[in-house]
């Protein structure tokens, strides 16, 4: 298992979040990467990802008051943008209870930007009522050493028919595990409409040339969860 121990933290988180190897590895680099994410990462690479996801996502969505799910929330930067919006009613989940803690700090103008964050395993059943949100939005979940194409399913369980997902792809991870035939699958069974693609950087001044520098940032509407 790619672990490092907790009294040595990785010379590059990113490489390390790479090359994780299943739930308990990610618990362990996130419980020593969450204090320094966004002052370290987030600034060093400028990291944009999650403010191009919400945007792609906010202007798409029509209904403002009912409930959305960040899967994979992390530090809280789409749900915080997402607020900035207008969007107020966010529900966040991670496998991290490090990450979660430093989402639950998030706060815009005066108001926590979370309703809930729940600690959660996108590679098992969630346990989450069948139907329950308008919509599901994902940055930096379905990557390398992550989340894989089958956890699809289980957020379009989760969303009422009629409601919407917006999820951000690493395009090297898209092409690699093959999303677009659990895509395929998901919509050849009626479950979601045919999906729409918009190509964004994942950090600024990125090398659009490098599949690991931008994101496919997905978006369909579920028909049946």
């Amino acid at each position: 298992m790619n672990q490092q121990p907790a009294s040595e933290p990785p010379s590059d988180f990113l490489a390390a979040a790479y090359a994780l190897d299943g739930p308990e590895a990610n618990r362990a680099l996130y419980a020593q990467w969450a204090k320094t994410y966004e002052s370290g990462f987030v600034s060093e690479r400028r990291y944009e990802y999650p403010v191009h996801v919400a945007e792609i996502f906010a202007n798409s969505f029509p209904f403002a008051d009912e409930p959305v799910l960040d899967v994979g929330c992390g530090t809280g930067m789409v749900g915080q943008a997402l607020h900035r919006r207008g969007l107020l009613t966010i529900d966040g989940i991670d496998i991290s209870p490090a990450m979660l803690e430093q989402a639950r700090a998030k706060v815009v103008d005066g108001v926590a930007v979370y309703r809930t964050l729940t600690e959660a395993d996108l590679t098992r059943t969630l346990n989450i009522e069948s139907d329950t949100y308008a919509a599901v939005v994902s940055v930096g979940t379905f990557t390398h050493g992550h989340v894989g194409p089958a956890a699809l399913s289980e957020l379009v369980r989760i969303t009422r028919p009629g409601g919407r997902a917006t999820i951000g792809i690493n395009a090297a991870y898209f092409a690699a595990r093959e999303f677009a035939t659990t895509l395929e699958a998901l919509h050849a069974a009626g479950r979601i409409t045919p999906t729409t693609s918009i190509v964004v950087p994942i950090y600024g001044e990125a090398d659009m040339s490098d599949p690991d520098q931008f994101a496919y940032v997905i978006s369909f509407e579920v028909l049946a969860g």
